[in-house]
């Protein structure tokens, strides 16, 4: 990317972000783009896809649904329940409608950085596993799944999948039905016997 521009969009981000989630996004970002050149993804796209992932996730909840509304977005009922998805599907309107960012790729991978979904692009997949594995992660299984993320891309978004599935059903808190569907066939095409 060229450095004017993030440099750009880490300006815009930071008056919305606590200093932790800056920060966090600015690993998310070089996560990203590492892996994108590792898999031969666009490190660009990667790159900006990173940086404002996490733009509306410090918000106050009612102000993300006050903004959710004013943009004609309906949250399903799954989603009204989880809170922890709104930030995803609230940064990538926001971006398109106030920094004008028209890029397919980058506004969806914004979109199901949180939960993924069926048929997910190669941005999609770097984001999504980029998010688990930046280097401010510091939980249980992140040195497994940054170890997967070296070998296969595939295999991170399994191990990825798996952790968000398990995480939401232990807490009993509802599972998009993205979420369900990205595992179901991350594991299938993973080639894993049943």
């Amino acid at each position: 990317m060229n450095p004017v521009n993030l440099e750009k969009y880490e300006a815009i981000i930071k008056p919305f972000l606590s200093e932790k989630r800056y920060f966090h996004s600015i690993c998310v970002s070089r996560a990203a783009k590492k892996l994108a050149e590792r898999y031969g993804a666009d490190p660009e796209k990667a790159e900006t896809a990173g940086i404002l992932h996490d733009i509306m996730k410090d918000l106050p909840r009612e102000k993300q649904l006050s903004l959710l509304g004013r943009y004609g977005i309906r949250l399903t009922e799954t989603e009204r329940a989880a809170p922890k998805l709104w930030h995803a599907i609230l940064g990538a309107a926001y971006i398109r409608r106030e920094l004008h960012i028209e890029d397919r790729e980058i506004l969806d991978a914004v979109r199901y950085h949180t939960t993924g979904r069926a048929g997910m692009t190669l941005l999609d997949k770097i984001l999504f596993v980029a998010d688990f594995i930046s280097a401010d992660r510091d939980y249980p299984g992140v040195k497994k799944l940054r170890k997967a993320a070296e070998v296969s891309l595939s295999e991170a978004m399994v191990e990825g999948l798996v952790f968000t599935v398990c995480d939401l059903a232990q807490g009993r808190v509802p599972i998009h039905p993205d979420s369900i569907a990205a595992y179901n066939e991350a594991v299938l095409a993973s080639g894993k016997k049943i």
